[in-house]
């Protein structure tokens, strides 16, 4: 098959995903079959001190091919959250978003800087903190030096910290058109209320299953108006073994709840004017989280918020974000590339 056939192959195969459970294995078999045949990026890995976390932090980034031959280009930015349990690694490791990015570049979508920080396990500052002492004293599956924090300031570090970090050392085009979010699961949460609270920062983010309603207490399978919990306790049944989690993100004033709630921002950003990023959101019909997404989906269509919105088949697995990862580098980058 002639080069450029293979590359428009090979990108429309990635991009039409949605209808098979591809895994990374997958993604890198096509690519090592397929190396030759398009340019590829580099991956690596950069530590760098937190002022808002105060600790010195891990942070994985891809370069897109041409960054190190075209040395006077500069390049948009988009900054891939993990989920809970993981690390900045998962998204090369588990969900091959590099080998997804190259194939997408090849096929025409613009070359972006793609920035994939380590955020424990939230993306939020969190009511209860912990310090770095006493977490040290506690078992955790990573070191405490990979784990352990001074300030669970999360939101700010990867705002702040983490944009600064790579505005400083690459060629950037350092403003909030050229930037973007998005995540899975924690970090589908994570990318969305980031956005929404930094709007100034980031103009588009998106969600793969995010945890994005924490407070819906409606039925399952959802059906409106949304229901929203009237007290903490209320959240204890659907939240299940995240409940004590979510006790450190927020505490038990339901008030602090409502703060951190993606569609509140959303509203209170609305009402302030100014500029909004554009959203995308899609959910596994399979997955555990999608009545959240479903009520999220809601709320934001009743408060005239433009969002994107899919779902498709599969559940809460990477089996469905390696799949799927493709459609929102694709939608981040026809936004953020122009």
């Amino acid at each position: 098959m002639p080069r450029h056939r293979l590359v428009s192959a090979i990108g429309l195969l990635v991009v039409a995903a949605a209808g098979c459970a591809a895994s990374a294995s997958w993604l890198r078999t096509i690519a090592n079959n397929s190396r030759s045949s398009w340019p590829t990026g580099s991956v690596h890995e950069d530590v760098f001190f937190s002022g808002a976390l105060g600790v010195r932090k891990h942070v994985v980034v891809y370069l897109p091919p041409s960054y190190g031959t075209d040395t006077t280009r500069r390049y948009p930015v988009a900054y891939y959250l993990h989920g809970l349990f993981g690390t900045e690694t998962d998204w090369v490791s588990k969900g091959s978003i590099d080998v997804t990015a190259d194939s997408l570049f090849a096929a025409g979508t613009p070359q972006m800087i793609i920035v994939m920080p380590d955020g424990d396990d939230g993306y939020t500052t969190w009511v209860n903190q912990v310090g770095y002492r006493a977490c040290a004293d506690t078992l955790h599956v990573e070191a405490p030096d990979r784990y352990c924090v001074e300030r669970e300031r999360y939101d700010e570090y990867v705002a702040r910290d983490v944009v600064q970090h790579i505005d400083q050392h690459y060629r950037t085009i350092a403003d909030r058109e050229h930037r973007g979010i998005g995540g899975l699961s924690m970090g589908g949460y994570g990318a969305l209320i980031i956005s929404l609270q930094h709007a100034g920062v980031f103009s588009v983010a998106a969600s793969h299953s995010g945890v994005l309603s924490p407070m819906y207490t409606g039925p399952h399978p959802f059906a409106e108006p949304v229901r929203y919990a009237s007290t903490v306790d209320e959240i204890r049944p659907t939240a299940g073994s995240f409940f004590a989690r979510y006790l450190n993100f927020w505490g038990t004033n339901l008030d602090r709840w409502r703060a951190s709630d993606v569609a509140h921002a959303a509203e209170l950003l609305v009402r302030r004017g100014g500029p909004r990023p554009s959203l995308f959101i899609d959910c596994g019909r399979d997955d555990g989280f999608i009545d959240q997404n479903r009520a999220q989906h809601a709320e934001l269509t009743r408060l005239g918020v433009a969002h994107a919105y899919a779902e498709w088949p599969g559940a809460h697995t990477w089996a469905y974000w390696s799949t799927h990862v493709a459609q929102s580098v694709a939608w981040i980058g026809a936004r953020i590339g122009r």
